[in-house]
């Protein structure tokens, strides 16, 4: 499953605050297909995984998703990303 996240967070860079906001193409596949399937839009969540070419010929970054986790209770200083499309 291909789809696109939103992710939104406050990183320290220099000793000061930075906000960061990025839109990042994902793919996920099996169990973790099927979580981001039933998953609501615009849910947050933490995803685990890895960087990768999109193909041969593209090297537009593609996150490969392993892992999942709903960040329902965890706290606010956990990155997390948000479901934007499928």
């Amino acid at each position: 499953m291909e789809f696109k996240l939103l992710h939104e967070s406050e990183q320290a860079e220099a000793g000061n605050p930075r906000k960061v906001e990025a839109e990042i193409a994902g793919i996920a596949f099996a169990a973790q297909a099927r979580l981001l399937a039933a998953a609501k839009l615009n849910t947050e969540l933490k995803l685990h995984g890895f960087l990768a070419a999109k193909s041969k010929r593209s090297k537009k970054l593609v996150l490969h998703v392993t892992n999942i986790e709903f960040v329902e209770g965890l706290g606010k200083e956990t990155e997390h990303a948000s479901a934007a499309q499928r």
